[in-house]
């Protein structure tokens, strides 16, 4: 038993949330939006702020750009310059200004698909092309089509390229090697890597990420990389994020950009939750990780256990379960939809995830026990109707 209370179930209904306001028989493990009370470190400066009675304009001072160079030196021996640091209010944000401002439409950006779906939005709603390179799947593991992305980029008209760092919804956690080899291609061919790293501290107990931008001198000036504390600290309401751009002529268009769009003004909230987030919240963090991997082996076991048909992706990262159902139906769409109507349990479909991901689902494990397990109840409930029903109609 931990110091921090992972297992208590806080009624989430009526608190205008996305996730949550829903019919009161709908369980959600559709949005990566987890259920863990916030760290009451985090809550007690948060506290501290809203006691204050003004509530005026800000900005980041010393203690925001010491709070993230600090516990990158920490966690990954990584010395930050306090120059490459930028606030925003998000990483999508930071993703979908660096899209409008820093390519013309018709440009082509590249995306190793499956990935995460409002990645697709960032570019299309900007009239730019999504360029879809799938990953290669084998054996249940992934990996990159380099022969094809290098293809990719070579696209007289590809000019960036998003990257999701670790992989979001597969759950890998890309090597320097791969990391240094998309840098490789990418320098070669001109094509800036916008790196969205927000699951980054969210890995396997006894893993690492490796930040793009810290792998070698070509990945630190070719790269805007955007982390947060939402997703590892479960702030997912507080608008806060940091850009880290090593490269000063490629920092300066990022900057004119976020300011440009207006996300880079914070609101009250926004520096003291990250501060004391990254200041104070690691051991929180930490059992959190411990806690979430729990959830995803069990998750693992009791599909291979009692669900014929279906096989939880190996993943060591992020806290989004990526579930195999292609012996079960290709359409998971339909099989969502099934799901949900069924037995409540409101999964995502994969085919939003782009090539590779039809015959898919991804599910968030980030949740009490007691929730978690509900939830496969349904699963092999749903499962097993889908089935008698797909028979009857042979």
């Amino acid at each position: 038993m931990g110091k921090y209370d992972f297992e208590t179930v806080t009624d989430r209904h009526n608190t205008e949330s996305i996730k949550w306001d829903c019919k009161e028989d709908i369980l959600p493990r559709w949005i990566a939006d987890r259920d863990y009370k916030v760290a009451p470190e985090i809550v007690s400066a948060l506290e501290k702020r809203v006691l204050h009675p003004v509530y005026g304009y800000t900005e980041p001072h010393d203690n925001w750009y010491h709070a993230y160079r600090d516990f990158f030196g920490r966690r990954h021996k990584i010395k930050l310059e306090k120059d490459w640091l930028l606030f925003s209010l998000g990483v999508v944000p930071t993703i979908s200004s660096s899209v409008r401002k820093l390519t013309k439409e018709g440009d082509n950006v590249v995306l190793l698909t499956p990935v995460h779906n409002i990645f697709y939005n960032s570019v299309l709603n900007n009239h730019r092309v999504v360029k879809e390179v799938p990953l290669l799947l084998k054996d249940g593991n992934y990996s990159i089509d380099f022969p094809a992305l290098e293809d990719a980029l070579k696209d007289d008209k590809t000019t960036r390229r998003i990257l999701c760092n670790p992989a979001n919804p597969v759950g890998r956690i890309w090597t320097k090697e791969e990391l240094s080899e998309i840098g490789r291609l990418c320098y070669e061919n001109h094509v800036v890597v916008l790196s969205d790293e927000i699951h980054g501290e969210i890995v396997r107990p006894g893993r690492t990420y490796n930040p793009f931008f810290a792998v070698n001198e070509i990945n630190k000036n070719i790269s805007v990389n955007a982390i947060s504390v939402t997703k590892p600290f479960n702030l997912a309401g507080i608008h806060t994020s940091a850009i880290i751009v090593p490269n000063e002529d490629l920092r300066k268009k990022v900057n004119r950009q976020i300011n440009t769009d207006e996300v880079a003004e914070p609101n009250i909230f926004s520096c003291p939750a990250a501060i004391a987030a990254l200041n104070e919240g690691e051991e929180w963090l930490d059992e959190r990780r411990e806690h979430v991997f729990y959830n995803r082996d069990y998750v693992s076991s009791f599909v291979e256990k009692n669900i014929a048909g279906r096989k939880v992706v190996p993943g060591d990262a992020t806290y989004l379960v990526w579930i195999d159902i292609r012996k079960i139906t290709k359409d998971s769409l339909i099989f969502a939809k099934f799901l949900k109507q069924e037995t409540g349990l409101w999964l995502q479909d994969g085919s939003v995830y782009g090539k590779g991901g039809e015959g898919f689902l991804r599910r968030n494990v980030a949740t009490p026990l007691s929730l978690l397990k509900d939830g496969l109840k349904r699963l092999e409930k749903g499962t097993k109707a889908f089935k008698e029903r797909a028979l009857k109609t042979l």
